[in-house]
């Protein structure tokens, strides 16, 4: 019986947190102290986000990897996005890893897709460091946040040996970690000298043969299609007889033309792959994320990657509007079905379906935020398309209808508790739990249906004036919990196409929250503003002052248009109803009916009337 043994000179350490709890800028001063830079290299912050999407939001979207040496170990550091609507990049950047920092808000403590993330983590079996960051934050709480973080692991079901994790505190904007709060606050170093004392190296058995499982795909306009993934077993050069497994099983030659290994944020050839080691294959064009890559004399196939089930679904369909073609290239139907095609290539938590109208695709991911940067991603692609209402996908168990259902956590101040308990509860959401300590905000949890949510984080942000903090995660699938208004207000939509007038506007400024400002293009069936009440309007945007030769007594009053909030993408994903849809290009987001016609929604909705009365 063959035994395991593990390759010393390698570490492969994911790095998970929080939205905003610095694990970007902790990675970049691992960077600078490893010795990647050169001491007069001029170096971008946040280096590992790559994705202009990344740094506009401040977030990381994508997993991604680098090296660094320390010592005579070299460390593969994996970025992991810290939003659960990424958990697809999650699950594949812990496939790759044997331990995790997690990286903790000193004064925030951990949250909720901190929770997701370390979930993932202590489910794969990995060892844990935890780190708490901005220790000099004035409100900074160590001691509190370190005793939350054992309550978290104890309450994810930990292990005693899980349970038993070393605590460094660090602060990642000044590049410096200690092992108590009294150390000196030198350097990294004792980070850098935890990571390799305690994160194991990769596990192999030396007796079987080459097997890669791949986890993630990457693009070069040189090489192709990049497969990347870590080596379970055995090594292997680009010259060898490989072949790779897909879903269905069946073994197809994989013609390696490079082989490569991170070192830093670059890529260097590989003259062999060891075991454990992050490797990059390029050359093999269909191979697919959780295929197995292994000898063509001993084909065994790995577990493929698993990830969890989608729970929100959005109809892409061609730009039908009057005023489509005018600033996007890719407007075609075939063009939208690649580019979402490619998208599943690259991202397991992303599926796409054919929908029986045609010209139109049923794309499921984990999440609205997950879609909408799909959605500005292709965008900035030059594409043009209609999406409709992100929709949450009901499961049915015999007779009985079940809906995703989040866990959701609220912080805000103590005087805004009613109103947010009232909001949540008329989306059929039930409080679990209530924590006031006294300091003036309080922390709620609740449990709401997923569809609940859609469309209310704006309203939230509203009601607590701009101060609440609001995260959820998916807790499973619960009985269906009944019916409930997704919006208490209707829209204004012209009745004809032209350019919006000051005048009209100013005089429909009454009837709701305008969208568009003068000389704006409307059309037939845009929606151009929302109605303060609960019932849709055909109005006139276009309609001007009619002029005489009589002269004014006194003079014409000056419009004073009231400004208008910039449409943005989720906004406009969270207003629209199920018969709307966003029209995205890349200069406009606009939102209209699905039917444009006045003339034939009317009739719609006469016999529906009809049909229920």
């Amino acid at each position: 019986m063959s035994t395991f043994v593990r390759n010393d000179r390698l570490r492969n350490v994911a790095i998970i947190a929080h939205v905003d709890h610095g694990k970007t800028t902790l990675v970049d001063a691992l960077f600078r102290q490893s010795g990647v830079f050169r001491a007069d290299q001029q170096v971008d912050d946040r280096v590992m986000d790559r994705m202009d999407l990344e740094r506009e939001r401040g977030i990381t979207i994508a997993a991604k990897n680098c090296a660094v040496t320390w010592g005579d170990t070299k460390i593969n550091i994996i970025d992991t996005p810290g939003h659960a609507d990424f958990g697809g990049e999650v699950e594949r950047a812990l496939s790759m890893a044997d331990g995790a920092v997690l990286l903790v808000d000193s004064s925030e403590g951990p949250l909720p897709q901190t929770r997701f993330v370390l979930r993932k983590t202590l489910e794969a079996g990995l060892k844990v460091i935890v780190v708490i960051n901005k220790i000099d934050r004035k409100d900074a709480r160590v001691q509190e946040v370190l005793n939350e973080v054992y309550d978290l692991f104890i309450d994810l079901d930990a292990t005693e040996e899980q349970l038993e994790f070393p605590v460094l505190y660090a602060i990642g904007r000044d590049g410096v970690a200690m092992r108590s709060l009294d150390d000196p606050r030198e350097s990294l170093a004792p980070l850098f000298e935890t990571l390799v004392s305690v994160i194991p190296g990769p596990e192999y058995d030396p007796e079987e043969p080459f097997q890669m499982l791949v986890a993630d795909l990457d693009y070069s306009d040189y090489l192709g299609r990049l497969g990347v993934g870590r080596v379970r077993h055995g090594s292997a050069t680009a010259k060898d007889a490989l072949v790779y497994i897909g879903p269905d099983g069946t073994a197809r030659s994989a013609r390696v033309t490079r082989m490569q290994a991170y070192e830093g944020l670059q890529l260097r050839d590989l003259d062999v792959a060891q075991p454990g080691e992050i490797v990059v294959l390029a050359g093999i064009e269909d191979i697919t994320i959780g295929d197995t890559i292994c000898t063509r004399d001993a084909q065994r196939v790995l577990p493929r990657i698993r990830v969890d089930e989608p729970t929100v679904a959005m109809r892409f369909t061609i730009n039908t509007s009057p005023l489509a073609g005018r600033e996007g290239k890719n407007v075609q139907s075939r063009k939208i079905r690649d580019r979402l095609m490619k998208e599943t290539l690259r991202n397991v938590a992303v599926r796409v379906d054919e929908a029986e109208e045609k010209d139109s695709f049923i794309v499921k991911g984990r999440g609205e935020f997950q879609m909408a940067i799909l959605i500005e991603t292709m965008r900035r692609e030059d594409f043009e398309l209609c999406v409709g209402r992100p929709e949450v996908i009901f499961h049915r168990e015999g007779d009985q209808l079940l809906e995703p259902v989040e866990h959701l956590y609220v912080d805000c101040d103590e005087g805004f508790m009613g109103v947010v308990t009232e909001k949540i509860t008329q989306r059929k959401g039930r409080m679990l739990n209530c924590v006031n300590n006294g300091t003036g905000r309080v922390r709620l949890e609740y449990s709401v249906p997923s569809r609940g949510l859609i469309g209310y984080r704006d309203e939230f942000l509203t009601d607590t004036k701009g101060t609440g903090i609001m995260n959820s995660l998916l807790s499973g699938y619960e009985p269906y919990r009944g019916d409930f208004p997704s919006r208490f207000t209707g829209s204004i939509v012209s009745d004809r196409a032209g350019n919006a007038v000051a005048y009209a506007l100013f005089n429909l400024e009454p009837r709701g929250e305008m969208f568009v400002v003068p000389g704006n293009p409307v059309y037939e069936g845009m929606i151009v503003g929302e109605h303060n009440r609960d019932n849709d309007i055909d109005v006139n945007p276009t309609k001007e002052k009619k002029l005489t030769n009589m002269r004014a007594s006194g003079k014409d009053e000056n419009v004073i248009l009231t400004p208008v909030r910039p449409m943005t993408l989720e906004r406009a994903l969270r207003f629209v109803r199920e018969d709307e849809l966003v029209e995205v290009t890349p200069q406009s987001i606009r939102l209209r009916k699905a039917e444009l016609s006045a003339q034939k929604r009317y009739q719609a909705g006469a016999a529906k009337k009809k049909a229920s009365a």
